[in-house]
């Protein structure tokens, strides 16, 4: 994971008559190989750049920073993939150096499935090689026409063999899973889908209109869209409570099964 922010230094540098507060960005992640490229801006007065210290994880980098542009080699620092990486750039206040690159300390997903089961009672197992550095594995079951995250768990990061399980909860039916590890919200690699018929029977619904409450034959995951497609609820629950919506017509998704409901 990373972390980009500024931080105001509690202490100030003196140039000649110019009092100038320090200000911090700070990179945090894992070494991939890759290099850092900074755009660095002129100070607020024209006179030099912005950027006067840079430091890898504690050691000062020497290389020229004096720059409109310039690049910290990590290459220097004897570091493997996955080492822990921090980054410190120092630089004045009323101006902001810009990081080109702040992907470049997030690990890629690089895994791939020796094996995926699921078993009658939901139990979810999967092995994994050649992972290459600790993302998690997002579970995700196809439903209400679309796949939906149900569970995270954390992977190892390493290239032997890794083996996973997660516990499932089952739709009446076709219940259909993957298993895939995503940067930024954005699916990058996935595994083959994995099916099972479950014999749940399948839930229905009633809307009390007296509590407004939309009450389940039994607890189940659900959402609830508006006409327009905007998600306005979701939960896990035997009810949901919509007296705060307005009476409208929404899309109400549960068990396996999407409806218009009508709030009255």
């Amino acid at each position: 994971m990373r972390y980009i922010f500024n931080i105001l230094i509690p202490f100030f540098l003196f140039t000649g008559q110019v009092l100038l507060a320090q200000e911090v960005i700070i990179l945090e992640g894992e070494y991939q190989n890759r290099n850092i490229f900074v755009s660095n801006s002129p100070t607020q007065s024209g006179i030099g750049y912005c950027s006067f210290e840079v430091r890898v994880n504690g050691n000062i980098v020497t290389d020229q920073i004096e720059a409109r542009a310039y690049e910290i080699d990590l290459t220097v620092f004897d570091l493997k993939i996955n080492d822990p990486v921090l980054i410190q750039i120092k630089h004045k206040r009323g101006c902001t150096p810009k990081i080109l690159n702040p992907d470049a300390l997030i690990s890629k997903p690089t895994f791939n499935i020796e094996a995926i089961a699921l078993s009658d009672e939901g139990v979810l197992t999967w092995s994994t090689t050649d992972e290459h550095g600790k993302l998690p594995f997002v579970i995700q079951q196809y439903k209400w026409n679309k796949w939906v995250d149900v569970g995270e768990v954390q992977g190892n990061g390493t290239p032997e063999l890794n083996k996973y399980s997660f516990i499932v909860a089952f739709i009446s039916g076709q219940n259909k899973f993957r298993i895939v590890q995503k940067i930024n919200s954005q699916r990058l690699r996935q595994s083959e889908s994995i099916t099972i018929k479950s014999e749940r029977p399948k839930l229905n619904y009633v809307y009390n209109r007296r509590n407004k409450k939309v009450v389940f034959s039994h607890t189940t995951a659900y959402e609830i869209h508006d006409k327009f497609g905007q998600l306005i609820m979701r939960g896990f629950d035997s009810q949901a409570d919509v007296g705060h919506l307005t009476k409208d017509e929404y899309y109400l998704s549960f068990d396996s099964l999407t409806e218009v409901f009508a709030k009255k």
